[in-house]
């Protein structure tokens, strides 16, 4: 059960509500976010909810029977929005895109994308400063002297900044360059640095765990919204198959199952999803299609010079003909 609390209410009210939810077998946790004031309840026995909803202190109460409370559309069900100001914004049933490089080199390189999005109408831009690689000997980014000069460009060409966070000690020094913190694969049940992330006022976009369920996605966005911070995305990045022919295998089933299952904004990640630059586009129309609320893909001035993911990052003129295509898609998908 989620029982939203109205503004108005004091301890007291808190209080009998938690006292007449235990008189029903039902344990009740209280959740502050950035938002709003709820009362996750727990229990199995029946309880009469029109006896909760009438105590004070209480705007509304729903019925959850999900085991992630906060982030079913069970008791949200319009979809949510994750605002980043200055009129930019990510919205459930709308269609966003992210782009920018894998790693973050060089300024040189940062400035070129940043141009080439602008021109694109791309608001938000990805880049990574810490890289968790399977290959101690590979590139690992510059890091946080890489993240601000990242930050510093992305803001004079009005565009925000996502960047993967990899350790909780990374949350607070990463705060003033990012607009969205990003949970990649490796760190979606990184249960320390979730709950440490839902204690900031900024949004997380969590990735979808390479061999991850649905349901444990969820979840880890669960530990997000009831440490406090509900701004939050979701992100299919594609799972680990015995399939061999691509790096990961897209499932693109996620989506409509996620939305129908959760308030949360959808977005997805072809690059990482197929791992093969030619088909990054086909799987990003794709994914409009299905109901993505947005793509998140990665693009470079000369992708095979690119010091990680070159195979699956795209050139300027691919990615210009990716944003034009994607964006017809998702008109003609409005238009249903």
């Amino acid at each position: 059960m989620i029982i939203t609390l109205s503004e108005s209410a004091t301890s007291s009210d808190i209080e009998a509500i938690c006292k007449a939810l235990s008189a029903g077998s039902y344990s009740a946790s209280e959740v502050r976010t950035q938002f709003g004031r709820y009362l996750v309840a727990i229990g199995s026995s029946e309880i009469d909810i029109r006896s909760i909803g009438s105590l004070p202190g209480i705007k509304d109460v729903h019925r959850v029977s999900d085991s992630y409370k906060l982030v079913s559309k069970k008791w949200k069900v319009s979809p949510s929005t994750v605002k980043l100001g200055n009129g930019i914004e990510i919205a459930g049933g709308g269609f966003t895109i992210i782009a920018g490089p894998c790693s973050i080199e060089s300024e040189e390189q940062v400035r070129s994308i940043a141009a080439h999005l602008k021109e694109t109408g791309v608001s938000i831009m990805r880049g990574g400063a810490f890289k968790p690689r399977t290959s101690p000997y590979t590139f690992r980014g510059l890091g946080l002297e890489g993240l601000k000069m990242f930050h510093a460009i992305a803001r004079d060409s009005g565009m925000k900044v996502i960047s993967e966070v990899v350790a909780t000690a990374d949350i607070e020094a990463m705060y003033d360059y990012v607009d969205i913190y990003q949970v990649g694969t490796r760190n979606t049940q990184n249960f320390n640095l979730l709950h440490e992330l839902g204690r900031i006022d900024k949004p997380v976009m969590i990735k979808r765990g390479m061999s991850g369920t649905l349901d444990e996605l969820l979840q880890s966005a669960e530990y997000v919204f009831s440490n406090g911070n509900e701004a939050l995305l979701l992100c299919e990045r594609g799972i680990r198959t015995f399939e061999k022919a691509y790096r990961n295998t897209l499932d693109l089933n996620s989506v409509p199952v996620l939305k129908e299952k959760s308030h949360l904004p959808v977005i997805v990640d072809p690059s990482h999803g197929i791992g093969i630059r030619r088909f990054v586009e086909p799987m990003s129309l794709a994914a409009v299609m299905a109901g993505a609320d947005g793509v998140i893909y990665e693009v470079h001035p000369a992708p095979e010079d690119a010091l990680s993911d070159a195979d699956q990052t795209l050139n300027f003129e691919e990615s210009s003909v990716l944003v034009n295509r994607a964006r017809q898609c998702a008109a003609l998908r409005d238009g249903f």
